[in-house]
């Protein structure tokens, strides 16, 4: 399998007052396309307004960093605003309009991954406006506006002539946005730095899992996904997805060394990832990761809602569950080598500490 695999970082689209918008191109990371995946950021500033719109694409929010507010509307449903931080999850299925607010002082950025397999472009989301100088609005004429709102031309030209932002608009400090409502975020949100961990290795790493066990929404959006936390120096075992699904990884903070090994045991990737890096993970290849001193935390979703992931490695890997037989057969190795290869990592899972 010819295609480069190597991490990359987003490139600025628009923005200017207000905060920014940014994106991987399926140019530069062409496994983008191939695996129908589309990846975007959202850095709002100080009183920042990211204008209410709605994608092509199913998507999965990751908030990386602040804090904020979210105005989300399901088809045929009441707008939910909602309260997000750092660590929070949101699915955003097919028909979703959100808006996104920042009223602090920390920059609030938000990662979007998600499904373009029925998007306009292959691994690109296109987003289209409710409102803005590139909005809805702008593209009906002045009679279409008015029968269809039932409103006089001074309103149209009111309505019209004082949309002045394209996407990312700066507000008034004194303007007044909808309060959060806490009853709000329940099904809507889960936030993985506070949710229960599915797996924890002492000194090694913990994962938390995104499904529709703790987020029924998930299902809706067709995705899976999870939060990555590796101490220092430790190691994630090297493992494959067994269900055929792609794994979009986004290195949230630290970094590492990363080895993927493909088709005929070719090692296909070798690289150092630092916070800010994208990288995909192809179909059934194997992927591991070595944290550098100050630790790795990755965030990934997964192209199915309840993910199946097979590891080699450690007390649950597919070694241990082969029998001795096979083991001395397969490696060619006498019965001491294989007892001894068995009698390791038989405590840990997934996960393995740094060595002593």
């Amino acid at each position: 399998m010819d295609i480069d695999l190597t991490p990359k970082l987003a490139k600025k689209v628009y923005g200017e007052n207000g905060g920014s918008y940014h994106a991987w191109c399926p140019d530069e990371l062409p496994m983008l396309r191939q695996g129908n995946i589309g990846a975007a950021k959202l850095a709002l500033e100080k009183d920042g307004f990211a204008l209410p719109r709605y994608s092509d694409s199913s998507k999965v929010a990751y908030v990386l960093q602040g804090a904020g507010v979210g105005g989300i509307v399901l088809p045929e449903s009441e707008e939910k605003v909602i309260a997000i931080k750092k660590g929070d999850a949101i699915a955003l299925p097919f028909g979703v309009i959100t808006w996104w607010y920042n009223k602090e002082d920390t920059d609030l950025v938000v990662l979007f991954l998600g499904d373009t397999s029925k998007g306009h472009k292959a691994g690109q989301f296109t987003d289209f406006f409710l409102t803005g100088t590139n909005g809805i609005f702008t593209g009906f004429t002045t009679e279409f506006v008015k029968r269809a709102w039932d409103v006089d031309d001074d309103t149209v030209k009111a309505l019209l002539g004082k949309q002045t932002g394209k996407g990312i608009v700066k507000l008034d400090a004194n303007v007044k946005m909808p309060e959060p409502k806490p009853e709000h975020r329940q099904g809507l949100a889960l936030n993985c730095e506070e949710a229960p961990l599915d797996t924890d290795i002492k000194n090694a790493g913990n994962v938390v899992v995104l499904n529709t066990r703790n987020l029924p929404l998930v299902g809706q959006v067709g995705l899976g996904a999870d939060l990555v936390r590796l101490e220092g120096n430790a190691m994630c075992s090297p493992g494959f997805s067994c269900d055929s699904a792609l794994q979009v990884t986004y290195i949230v903070k630290g970094s590492g060394r990363l080895q993927v090994v493909g088709v005929d045991g070719k090692r296909v990737l070798e690289t150092v990832v630092k916070a800010g890096n994208l990288l995909i993970v192809p179909r059934f290849f194997v992927v591991s990761k070595i944290a550098d001193p100050d630790g790795l935390s990755w965030f990934s979703i997964i192209t199915t809602p309840n993910p199946v992931f097979t590891h080699l490695a450690g007390s649950i890997g597919t070694w241990k569950a082969l029998s001795p037989e096979v083991l001395r057969a397969s490696f060619n190795i006498p019965d001491e080598t294989e007892k001894l290869f068995r009698s390791k990592r038989t405590s840990d899972a997934i996960f393995f500490p740094p060595p002593k």
